[in-house]
C-alpha cells in the first residue's frame, strides 16, 4: 500500500525490548513502589544490562510513562483528522472522553497506577511536565490548522485548559461530569474565536 510503512527486523526487536524493560519496571513498581526499586533491578528483571535500560529510557521515571509519544500523537492526531465540521475544541472533547472510557476499562488496574504516581513526588512531577511538552505540541498544531501565530493567546489560553482538565479530573467525584461540563464551558469561546478565524473577520 503506498504510504504505509512496516517495521523492520531491528525496529521490532528495539521495540519488543522497551516493551519488555516497561513491562519488567512497571511490575516492580506496582509491587514495591516507584521509590523502593533500582534500575539496576529492573536491568536484571528484563533480562537486560543497566546499558540497555537507558538507551531506552533516559531517566527513571520515563519508565512509566513509556508511552509519552503515543499519548502525544493520538492527540495531535484527534484535532488534524476531526470530521468536517467538528471544531477543534470538540476534537479534543471527544479524545480525552474517549481515554476515559479506556481507562474505566481497566479500572482496578489504573487505580492501582494512579495511588503509584502519587505516591511519588518525581512521578507527578514527571507526569506535569509529560502533559506541559503536549500542550507546547497542541498550541503548534492548532495554530498550524488555523494558519495562526503560535503565540496567540487564544490557542495558548484553550490548550492550556483543555489540557490541565485531566489533571483535575483525579479531584473530582464525577470524572465524566466534569468533563462534560468543562467541555461545556470552554465551546462556546472556542467556536466563536474559530469562526472568527476561519471565516477572515
Amino acid at each position: 500500500m503506498v504510504g504505509t510503512s512496516v517495521p523492520g527486523r531491528r525496529e521490532r526487536k528495539k521495540a519488543a525490548t522497551r516493551k519488555a524493560i516497561s513491562d519488567a519496571a512497571l511490575e516492580l513498581f506496582l509491587d514495591r513502589g516507584f521509590d523502593s526499586v533500582t534500575i539496576k533491578e529492573v536491568a536484571e528483571r528484563a533480562d537486560v544490562s543497566l546499558a540497555t535500560v537507558y538507551a531506552h529510557f533516559p531517566q527513571k521515571e520515563a519508565l512509566v510513562y513509556d508511552e509519552d509519544d503515543e499519548i502525544r500523537d493520538a492527540l495531535l492526531a484527534a484535532v488534524r483528522n476531526r470530521k468536517p465540521g467538528m471544531t477543534i475544541c470538540a476534537a479534543i472533547h471527544q479524545w480525552l472522553r474517549e481515554v476515559m472510557e479506556e481507562h474505566e476499562k481497566y479500572a482496578a488496574h489504573v487505580a492501582a497506577f494512579d495511588a503509584m504516581v502519587q505516591a511519588a513526588p518525581s512521578l507527578r512531577e514527571y507526569e506535569r511536565s509529560m502533559w506541559m511538552r503536549h500542550e507546547k505540541a497542541l498550541v503548534q498544531t492548532i495554530a498550524d490548522e488555523l494558519g495562526r501565530p503560535a503565540a496567540d493567546p487564544f490557542i495558548q489560553v484553550f490548550s492550556h485548559y483543555a489540557l490541565e482538565t485531566w489533571a483535575f479530573l483525579d479531584r473530582t467525584d464525577d470524572p465524566a461530569a466534569s468533563l462534560k461540563a468543562t467541555f461545556e464551558l470552554l465551546e462556546p469561546g472556542w467556536s466563536a474565536f474559530e469562526e472568527r478565524v476561519t471565516s477572515g473577520r
